[in-house]
């Protein structure tokens, strides 16, 4: 068999209410996915999601009639259109898809069978008062969730300061104690477009990691600029706070500096976002030989969620995956839109099971309706 055409489209849910997420002061109204779709000459299709595919438009030649299963090769082509062009790595997932049905096999056997599900923490993603961000941690509890993300603010539109944010933690800890992980992302990596202001400084950053050290948080994550490579490893020798990263890194080479210089105690590739399935399953190995914990940043939607657990549960050995679950703004039907039915998880599990490729379902009839462009 051969590829025989892919197809890209474009889906916008409009948002009401709208979602006010910590990193961004913008309140969204509406939530975009790109849906990947990859045939081959027996009718069978491959889905994928994620990034938005600019740039791709005109190389459909570069993987048209080739071999669908030849990951390795597609890989290479796909990291040269996004060194020259855009990220178009959702290509990868969906040639993974299709490859898994032709084989009739789900993916994280195909990466290497360690298991067939994957744990999951909660990442919350909007900024509540304390007392409501203990109410939301009781609820992630009751739902047998082992862990919990806190987001902290972003520069603008936010609370006030650090300390403001660490006082949301205070609280979650005063009601549930010791029977969640906690995690604090703390939204200094990157910024939107439109934000000029600069990132935390090193020794601001240590401050509020000494305030998270009296809370016992499982990581501090994106303390400072994604490229202050010599400031993270200077904080992770300067606490026992985890110190993650990596969820907005674009390229493989810079995730192995990342991993050789030891900066990161916890890497957050997305293989929606970077390297695909394919890239992304080199660096699983790289951070193990490194002692370094892999997992996935997963904030797209379904489809990427998906994509990230397959590889975390086939090769990976993350003690949790990222579950972008806040209700009500941010829930699992509007994430999850594009599939006939949004992901579940069972007591804090995504359990992944036996279908051959990632196991997406389309709801055909709402990508129709929500299509735009």
């Amino acid at each position: 068999m051969k590829i025989a055409s892919i197809e890209i489209s474009h889906h916008r849910l409009p948002l009401d209410p709208p979602f006010k997420a910590s990193w961004d002061g913008r309140p969204r109204h509406h939530f975009d996915a790109t849906i990947v779709r990859v045939r081959d000459t027996d009718g069978r299709e491959g889905i994928g999601s994620g990034d938005l595919m600019k740039g791709f438009e005109g190389h459909e030649d570069l993987f048209i009639g080739q071999d669908p299963r030849h990951l390795e090769r597609h890989y290479e082509v796909l990291s040269h259109i996004n060194f020259h062009y855009g990220r178009c790595w959702p290509l990868d997932l969906a040639l993974w898809d299709l490859s898994g049905k032709i084989i009739c096999e789900p993916v994280w056997r195909m990466l290497g069978g360690r298991a067939d599900r994957v744990r999951l923490y909660a990442s919350s993603g909007v900024l509540r008062d304390p007392s409501a961000m203990a109410d939301q941690a009781e609820r992630y509890l009751a739902q047998g969730f082992p862990a919990m993300k806190v987001r902290f603010s972003a520069s603008s539109g936010g609370r006030e300061n650090w300390r403001e944010d660490v006082k949301a933690l205070e609280a979650i800890r005063a009601r549930v104690g010791q029977r969640l992980d906690l995690m604090v992302d703390c939204n200094q990596g990157w910024r939107m477009p439109w934000d000029t202001t600069l990132a935390r400084t090193f020794k601001d950053a240590l401050a509020v990691a000494r305030e998270l050290e009296k809370l016992d948080i499982y990581w501090m994550e994106e303390p400072l600029h994604r490229a202050d490579v010599k400031g993270m490893r200077l904080l992770k020798e300067a606490t026992p706070v985890r110190i993650a990263g990596g969820e907005m890194t674009r390229e493989l080479t810079d995730f192995r500096q990342l991993i050789e210089e030891r900066a990161l105690d916890v890497i957050q590739p997305d293989v929606a976002l970077v390297g695909g399935i394919t890239g992304c399953r080199r660096l699983v190995y790289q951070a193990r030989e490194a002692g370094i914990t892999f997992t996935p940043h997963s904030w797209t939607n379904g489809i990427g969620v998906l994509a990230n657990a397959h590889l975390t549960a086939g090769v990976g050995d993350a003690p949790f995956l990222e579950y972008p679950y806040d209700e009500p703004e941010w829930s699992e039907a509007r994430r999850d839109f594009p599939l006939v039915e949004p992901l579940r998880h069972r007591v804090g599990w995504l359990e992944l099971g036996d279908t051959p490729g990632l196991g997406i379902v389309l709801d055909e009839e709402r990508l129709a309706a929500t299509r735009i462009g």
